[in-house]
C-alpha cells in the first residue's frame, strides 16, 4: 500500500465554487506473468491519515468497515485493474468515479477518443505504458479523460457526470494518490502532476521532460519453451479445425445416390444447388408449412424462381417407385399444371422442386380475405383451367395420373392469376386400360368420395374431389365447416338443400352477390359440382364431359336435388387436427404422407 499527498490541504469553501482541475501522468508496471494489483486512484480526503486502510485491497483508501460507509468524505477517480463483484465492477480494466466508497457512480472501460477516426480506442492500464489523465470539475459537472503520453487531450470525455460534491468536500481537503497491491509485486508511478482550483490556471505538463521509469523486461528461459509448446498446441488445433471444416462441408452437401437413379438423372438436382438457391433454407424465403413438409422460395440461374418442398422420409422401401413417379410427373406438360422440375434426395430428407407461383394458393383468396378479391369470371377461368388439367391427367398423359388430393389449397396462382394444379405428393400412375393398384384411402376430408375406403382411388374419386372443389370456389367456403350450424356444416348437402328450396344461388359466395350478370354461370358450376359429387361413382361424369359442360358444348343431364345420389354424403368422425389421411396399408412410398386417420360411418 502506498500514498502520496500534496503537502498542504486545499481550501474548499462551500460558499464559493468547488471547482478544481488536475492533469497527471501515471504508469502501472508488473512483471511478466504476474497478476496485476488493484490499480491506482487520484483522490481528495479530509485527512492524510489513512493508516487504518487495508493494505491488500480497496485501493489503499478503505478497510472492511469504512468501504461500506456513506460518510467517509472521500472522493476518488479509480484506475481499477481488478473486477470485483462486490462493487459491481464492469471489467478488470476500467475508470470509475467513486464517492465515499468503491461502488462507482459512473464507470467506463479504459479508452480514449480518436478525433480523426471518431472512435474510442482501448487502453491497457497494466501493460507498463504511461497514461495521461485529466479530471475537471466546474462545481456541477465532472469530466474525466484518458490518453497515452504524446497524445493531445481528447475532444470527447471518457466520463461526464453531473454531481454535487458539496456534501463530500470539506473546507480543507488533501489531494493525492493511493494504491494497494497486497502480496503482488507491482509498481505504480506518478511521473507528472498538475493541480489547480481553477481550470484556467492549471499548469500544463511538459511530457518531454517526464522522468524515466523501470519498464517490464521480457522473461527468459522457460517462457520460450512455453511459447514453443503453445505454438505446437495451436498448430494441432488449427489442423483439427481445418479437418473438421472439410468434413462439415463435405457432409453438408452429401447426398444419397443409387444406381437405379441414373435413368432419372435429368430430373435430379444437387443438394448444394438447392441449399444455395434457398440461401440455406433461410426463414426469409419460407413460404408455408403443410402436412407434407415445409416450402421455401429459391432462385436458380437456369430455372429462375422455384419452390422447394422439403420433408423427411424413412428407409428405402418404395423409394425407387417414388422417384420413378416423380420423373414421370416431370414429363407432364399442361398449362394448368404447376411445372415439377425435379427432386433432390439425401439421407432422411427429400426435396421436390417446382416452379414458383407468385400469388400463392387459391384458398388464401377464398377463405382468408386476401386482396384482391377474386371476381367470378376469374374464378370461372380457374375452374375451367383445373378441369382441363385433370382431363389431361386422366386421358392425355402417357399414363393415367390419379391426383388424389384436388382442393383449393393445392391450386396455385401465377402472376396472371391463372390456376395451376400442384402438389402431386399423393399422385399415383397406372397404364391406360389397366385397373389402378392403389387401395389405400388418402386425401383430405370433404373431398374424399364415399367408395374410397372400400374400392380405392380411381378417376371417379378425382371427379368427386373436383366437384367439391367447384362448390368451394362458387360458395367461398370449405367442404366441411364444423363450426357452422348442423344444416350448413357439409357443403354438398347444404348446396343441395338450397336447390331443393329453389334458392340455389343462395349458396353463392356473398362476395359475388353484386355480380348479377354471373348468375347463370354460377348456377351451372354449382349443378356440375353436385353432379360430380354424386354418391354413386357410375353416375358421375368423366372429366371430358365436365369440360364440355363448363364450355356449354353439351347440355347438363336432366337431374334434380331429389335425383338418386345427389346431395348424399358419408359423415366422418373427425379429430380436432384431422385433415389429411392415409390407409395404414399404403405402401412405404405413400406412408411418408400419412398424418392422421379417421373412421367412417354411413348416412345422409
Amino acid at each position: 500500500m502506498g500514498h502520496a499527498f500534496y503537502k498542504q490541504p486545499f481550501d474548499f469553501n462551500s460558499s464559493e465554487s468547488l471547482a478544481f482541475s488536475t492533469h497527471f501522468v501515471c504508469a502501472m508496471v508488473r512483471k511478466p506473468g504476474v497478476t496485476p494489483g488493484n490499480g491506482i486512484a487520484f483522490f481528495l480526503s479530509p485527512s492524510m491519515d489513512l493508516s487504518n486502510a487495508d493494505a491488500t485491497q480497496y485501493l489503499g483508501l478503505f478497510n472492511t468497515t469504512t468501504v461500506r460507509s456513506s460518510s467517509s468524505r472521500i472522493f476518488a477517480i479509480e484506475l481499477d485493474t481488478v473486477q470485483s463483484a462486490e462493487f459491481d465492477d464492469i471489467d478488470n480494466n476500467h475508470v470509475g468515479i467513486d464517492v465515499n466508497n468503491l461502488t462507482s457512480i459512473e464507470s467506463a472501460p479504459a479508452s480514449y477518443f480518436l478525433d480523426k477516426q471518431s472512435v474510442n480506442k482501448s487502453i491497457n492500464l497494466t501493460n507498463g505504458d504511461s497514461i495521461q489523465v485529466w479530471v475537471d470539475y466546474d462545481g456541477a459537472v465532472l469530466n474525466v479523460s484518458l490518453a497515452p503520453t504524446g497524445t493531445q487531450k481528447p475532444s470527447r470525455n471518457l466520463l461526464s457526470r453531473s454531481i454535487n460534491l458539496s456534501e463530500v468536500l470539506q473546507e480543507k481537503m488533501f489531494v493525492g494518490f493511493s494504491a494497494a497491491t497486497g502480496q503482488l509485486a507491482n509498481n505504480h508511478y506518478i511521473l507528472g502532476w498538475s493541480f489547480s482550483r481553477s481550470k484556467d490556471s492549471l499548469q500544463s505538463l511538459d511530457i518531454s521532460k517526464l522522468p524515466p521509469y523501470p519498464r517490464p523486461r521480457k522473461a527468459r528461459g522457460k517462457p520460450d519453451l512455453v511459447l514453443i509448446l503453445l505454438l505446437i498446441v495451436l498448430g494441432i488445433i488449427l489442423l483439427v479445425i481445418l479437418g473438421g471444416a472439410y468434413l462439415y462441408r463435405r457432409n453438408k452437401y452429401a447426398e444419397v445416390r443409387e444406381e437405379w437413379e441414373k435413368e432419372y438423372g435429368p430430373h435430379r438436382y444437387s443438394y448444394k444447388s438447392m441449399y444455395k438457391a434457398t440461401k440455406g433454407f433461410h426463414k426469409d424465403g419460407f413460404l408455408g408449412k403443410g402436412g407434407f413438409g415445409e416450402v421455401y422460395k429459391g432462385t436458380l440461374p437456369r430455372d429462375g424462381d422455384i419452390a422447394v418442398k422439403r420433408f423427411s422420409h424413412d428407409g428405402e422401401r418404395g423409394m425407387k417407385q417414388f422417384v420413378a413417379e416423380i420423373a414421370s410427373m416431370g414429363r407432364l406438360d399442361h398449362r394448368n399444371l404447376v411445372p415439377l422440375l425435379g427432386y433432390c434426395r439425401r439421407k432422411g430428407e427429400f426435396l421436390l422442386v417446382s416452379k414458383y407461383m407468385p400469388n400463392g394458393s387459391l384458398d388464401q383468396f377464398l377463405f382468408h380475405n386476401r386482396e384482391p378479391s377474386l371476381p367470378w369470371l376469374k374464378r370461372l377461368a380457374i375452374v375451367k383451367g383445373i378441369a382441363s388439367a385433370i382431363r389431361y391427367l386422366h386421358t392425355g398423359a402417357t399414363q393415367v395420373v390419379l391426383h388424389r388430393d384436388i382442393k383449393a389449397s393445392n391450386v396455385m396462382l401465377d402472376s396472371d392469376f391463372s390456376g395451376k394444379l400442384g402438389d402431386f405428393g399423393m399422385a399415383r400412375f397406372h397404364d391406360h386400360g389397366a385397373n389402378p393398384t392403389t387401395t389405400g384411402a388418402a386425401g383430405t376430408i370433404g373431398y374424399m368420395s364415399p367408395e374410397l375406403t372400400s374400392m380405392g382411388a380411381s378417376t371417379k374419386t378425382d371427379v368427386y374431389a373436383f366437384g367439391a372443389f367447384m362448390l368451394e370456389v362458387a360458395c367461398g367456403r370449405r367442404p366441411v365447416e364444423p363450426n357452422l350450424p348442423i344444416e350448413k356444416q357439409f357443403l354438398v348437402k347444404w348446396v343441395c338443400d338450397c336447390w331443393r328450396k329453389r334458392d340455389l344461388l343462395g349458396a353463392r359466395d356473398r362476395k359475388l352477390s353484386g355480380e348479377s350478370s354471373s348468375s347463370r354461370s354460377v348456377e351451372l358450376v354449382l349443378k356440375i359440382g353436385l353432379l360430380c359429387t354424386n354418391f354413386v361413382p357410375e353416375s358421375r361424369p368423366d372429366m371430358e364431359k365436365v369440360v364440355q359442360y363448363l364450355d356449354r358444348l353439351i347440355p347438363l343431364p336432366d337431374f334434380s336435388p331429389d335425383s338418386p345420389g345427389i346431395g348424399i354424403l358419408t359423415p366422418v368422425m373427425v379429430g380436432d387436427s384431422s385433415s389429411v389421411i392415409s390407409n395404414s396399408s399404403a405402401p412405404a412410398s405413400e406412408s411418408m404422407f400419412i398424418t392422421h386417420s379417421i373412421q367412417y360411418g354411413v348416412g345422409r
